[in-house]
């Protein structure tokens, strides 16, 4: 595939929260660089290691040579949410106003092929991009029925309570953010841009970042849940509440409209 050289070549950073992922990573980390060595940008991969108990904080040494990859690491497990507010916080500390962060599932269920599909989407306007299960020539392999169930339901739920114009799938979270708007983001919401923890984090994110700009798109691929190594770590009830509970706190907030920025206050 040819891709849009940008104006101004900035970073794409891939953020990868990881649980005791040594496995996933010895072989997503390579497949990144592969995937990603044709992108007319840096590219530079950010394991957040929440807490493994195996090799998963030597994930650098699992890249070729002069692949750039920085690890992170939570001296306890401290959840999704949590991995992905670090490594949002730390990405946006250094990047450039040009950059892209796109983030993946450290299992290897996230085809790093379909990157340079998500940073063109970028390059070509759109502020987020998400990889969807639910577009024409998407396709899932060996995903459990609870984990169908889950998606489908959640689709269900957000496309009829909080609806996002273009947006099919809420949970998928494979995903490309223009750094720009995750700065606006930020500082909007501040430290409430994530709230829930979980696999709802992700849901909550994408509808802050919708309350903001309208740019936001999809993408196919294929979810290859077959290359999983290990059982998943989403519990499903727990999920669901939490889910719910997301819900119901963001309806609120849509009415009541988006908090003003941290500049916008101290001028007031």
């Amino acid at each position: 595939m040819s891709l849009s050289r940008p104006h101004t070549q900035g970073t794409v950073h891939v953020l990868l929260p990881a649980l005791d992922e040594e496995e996933a990573l010895r072989a997503l980390i390579p497949d990144i660089c592969h995937a990603t060595n044709m992108i007319p940008a840096r590219v530079r991969v950010v394991v957040v290691d929440d807490g493994s108990t195996d090799g998963t904080a030597q994930a650098a040494g699992f890249a070729p040579a002069g692949f750039e990859v920085a690890v992170i690491s939570h001296g306890q497990n401290r959840g999704l949410a949590q991995a992905l507010r670090t490594g949002i916080a730390r990405i946006l500390e250094d990047a450039g106003v040009d950059d892209i962060l796109v983030c993946m599932d450290g299992d290897n269920t996230h085809p790093p092929e379909y990157i340079p599909r998500l940073v063109t989407a970028i390059w070509e306007g759109s502020d987020v991009v998400i990889a969807s299960r639910y577009q024409g020539g998407s396709t899932q392999r060996g995903v459990p029925l609870h984990r169908r169930f889950l998606s489908w339901g959640a689709r269900t739920l957000f496309s009829l309570l909080l609806p996002v114009r273009g947006v099919r799938d809420y949970t998928c979270g494979f995903r490309a953010y223009r750094v720009s708007t995750l700065r606006v983001a930020a500082e909007r919401f501040g430290d409430q841009l994530i709230t829930s923890e979980g696999f709802a984090c992700t849901d909550e994110l994408l509808i802050k970042l919708a309350m903001l700009t309208e740019k936001i798109t999809e993408r196919p691929f294929t979810l290859r849940y077959d290359r999983k190594p290990g059982e998943s770590k989403l519990k499903l009830m727990t999920t669901i509440r939490a889910q719910l509970k997301v819900l119901g706190h963001l309806r609120k907030m849509r009415r009541g409209g988006i908090p003003p920025s941290e500049s916008s206050a101290r001028g007031a």
